[in-house]
């Protein structure tokens, strides 16, 4: 069961949900998402299913595997592969914010041990929300866009997207992919804004590998309008935010208890660094 708690005084959203202490670090034996496996049994290009270990009641998190290779990554699939994904990606958030009991559809990725990840398959997850998150909301309410003028924070721009570095992002490696028209949410981007996309996620996710010459931890996820109401947020921009607790190869930054107590955040990476390293790495 999962019970939603907020802070009487603060107001921050807790999710408690004890079921969860069960779920297995590792599979016992192989891999679940190969073909084959407890959670893939026939054969696949790309997948979805709902978590056996939700964090939240009613079928609202899925997990969707993005190939049945192994030891692929997000670079590997190509461009071809990568929209493969974004089409489910697209289909499911469609279907779940068509139900009433879904106001936000929230696609991410935890990818490596050290943010997390369990299971070393490429494969992300999908959260459907029955109020939009706090963070996506102040977001929305701030109007975001993407930076007109990134200067020397730009990393590449590809087919209608841009790949850039915050001005004041809080992880040593932290990145934005937007569209540089307007792009309210995943089903209502075109066939050239998907294959646009496509491109610039194999695009950057290849400058990441190349960083330290191995595969880079990190976590995404995708911003976009929130499905609850027709006519609501209409002026919500698509965009992703990508983000990699390694401040160099292999040393992890860890959030200090300063940071977490008010957060405020100090970063030992500058970011036009990180901008000018990854546009080196450029195919």
């Amino acid at each position: 069961m999962s019970e939603l708690r907020r802070d009487p005084t603060i107001g921050t959203v807790v999710h408690v949900v004890g079921t969860r202490q069960e779920r297995p670090n590792l599979p016992p034996s192989g891999c679940p998402f190969c073909v084959g496996g407890l959670e893939a049994p026939e054969p696949y290009e790309v997948r979805w299913f709902t978590n056996r270990w939700p964090a939240m009641e009613g079928h609202r998190c899925e997990v969707v595997l993005y190939t049945p290779e192994h030891d692929a990554s997000f670079s590997s699939l190509g461009a071809d592969g990568v929209g493969k994904v974004i089409d489910l990606w697209a289909d499911r958030t469609a279907e779940l914010g068509a139900r009433e009991d879904v106001d936000y559809v929230l696609v991410f990725e935890n990818r490596g041990a050290e943010v997390g990840a369990t299971i070393a398959h490429p494969h992300g997850q999908i959260y459907a929300y029955d109020h939009v998150p706090s963070r996506q909301r102040r977001r929305l309410d701030a109007g975001w866009r993407p930076d007109p003028a990134p200067g020397d924070r730009l990393v590449n721009q590809i087919d209608g997207w841009t790949t850039y570095v915050p001005f004041a992002p809080t992880f040593p490696v932290s990145l934005e992919i937007a569209p540089r028209h307007h792009v309210r949410d995943l089903p209502s981007m075109s066939r050239d804004d998907r294959e646009g996309l496509a491109e610039v996620l194999v695009d950057v996710f290849t400058r990441l590998d190349r960083m330290y010459e191995r595969p880079l931890p990190y976590m995404m996820w995708l911003n976009q309008r929130p499905t609850m109401t027709a006519g609501t947020d209409d002026d919500a921009w698509f965009g992703i935010e990508l983000v990699s607790p390694w401040r160099s190869d292999g040393v992890q930054r860890f959030i200090a208890a300063a940071e977490v107590a008010s957060e405020e955040y100090f970063n030992p990476v500058i970011p036009e660094a990180v901008a000018a390293r990854l546009r080196e790495l450029g195919s």
